[in-house]
């Protein structure tokens, strides 16, 4: 974990304003480009433009079940001349990286932040193994070489597991794991679930590799806030 980037795969970076208000502000080389999930620019310096709405290499039946035909899931920027990037998450936490080398890191869609060009990622979607309670979200697989970026809503914990050690998480407050970690999802009674019923989702995962936890939970927010909306002026 870095507070302030130093020179790697060619992008240097800077992570402020942490812990509870994170933003990253990458550095780009003339020719360099970077990936951002599609919400989360905050600003860029002259000469880097925005080159494209790229969906990533999703699949197209998950685009059409998730997306929408017409969604953009991330968003390409190349500096024409040296410059940075800032982007931060839409929630109030830390960001953490990852140098993936030619591996695989599953995300959660909404932890995804930023990767550079070489990161290729596509939805890795299966009912049995859904991380889903809010519709629009899904888990990504990460693959290849490159600096990878992941927010939090909250703090971020690092778990490491031991070949065969198990560990439970409610699949709300998971960010991220190595593909070394095997992991199951169940449903259960007692634990509050999005849509309001008394049944909601637990990852169990299993050794060995790292796992990535937030403090905070999107889903946890959104089954709180619904219900109170008003739809009142």
């Amino acid at each position: 974990m870095h507070l302030r980037g130093v020179p790697q795969a060619g992008m240097e970076y800077e992570i402020t304003n942490r812990p509870s208000f994170a933003e990253l502000v990458a550095t780009l080389d003339e020719g360099d480009r970077i990936r951002l999930e599609s919400s989360s620019l905050v600003s860029h310096t002259q000469g880097v433009e925005i080159t494209s709405n790229d969906r990533g290499g999703l699949t197209a039946s998950l685009k059409e079940t998730l997306l929408g035909d017409d969604a953009t899931f991330s968003t390409v920027l190349t500096a024409n001349r040296p410059g940075t990037v800032t982007v931060a998450p839409p929630f109030p936490g830390d960001i953490v990286h990852y140098e993936l080398r030619e591996e695989t890191l599953y995300v959660q869609s909404c932890s995804f932040l930023a990767a550079q060009p070489d990161v290729e990622f596509d939805a890795e979607f299966s009912r049995d193994k859904t991380f889903v309670e809010n519709e629009s979200d899904f888990l990504l697989e990460l693959t290849g070489s490159g600096l990878s970026f992941m927010a939090s809503y909250g703090a971020i914990s690092v778990v490491s597991l031991d070949p065969g050690e198990t560990y439970v998480v409610d699949t709300g407050h998971v960010v991220a794991f190595e593909e070394t970690v095997d992991f199951s999802v169940r449903r259960v009674e007692g634990v509050k679930s999005l849509r309001g019923t008394e049944e909601g989702c637990l990852a169990e995962f299993e050794g060995p590799g790292t796992i990535w936890t937030q403090s905070r939970s999107p889903s946890a927010v959104l089954a709180w806030l619904v219900p109170n909306l008003s739809d009142e002026p």
